[in-house]
């Protein structure tokens, strides 16, 4: 079974920075794109920003020149680094993996997967 499991939320200062990490497990052949979405209260979840197979990466608006998404495709992990952190990005961010084709009790499949949510606050 796939798992996604997410570090490196916390709290911090405005203008400081925090790595978030997202690790893949389980018989994985290939994963199309992993990214990251935040949701805060009140509010739907919003994508932040993902990189496919080939290293294409896209950003919301209101991160682009503050986040950087990479990706190790050999260890299955995702990271998202955040600096010039501003209170507005406070939220429960979510890992994402598209289209995991991976081997499960049997069965080859292909779906998606999220990760259970880590928090991150930006509060002087």
């Amino acid at each position: 079974q796939v798992q996604l499991v997410e570090s490196g939320g916390g709290l911090v200062q405005p203008g400081g920075s925090l790595r978030l990490s997202c690790a893949a497990s389980g018989t994985i052949f290939s994963i199309n794109a992993m990214g990251w979405y935040r949701q805060a209260p009140g509010k739907e979840r919003e994508l932040v920003a993902d990189i496919t197979r080939d290293s294409s990466t896209r950003y919301a608006d209101s991160v682009k020149g503050r986040f950087t998404i990479s990706r190790d495709y050999v260890k299955n992990t995702v990271y998202l680094q955040m600096d010039s952190l501003k209170p507005e990005d406070t939220a429960v961010y979510y890992c994402n993996a598209d289209r995991v084709f991976a081997y499960y009790g049997g069965i080859s499949s292909t779906r998606n997967y999220w990760g259970q949510g880590t928090q991150v606050t930006v509060s002087p």
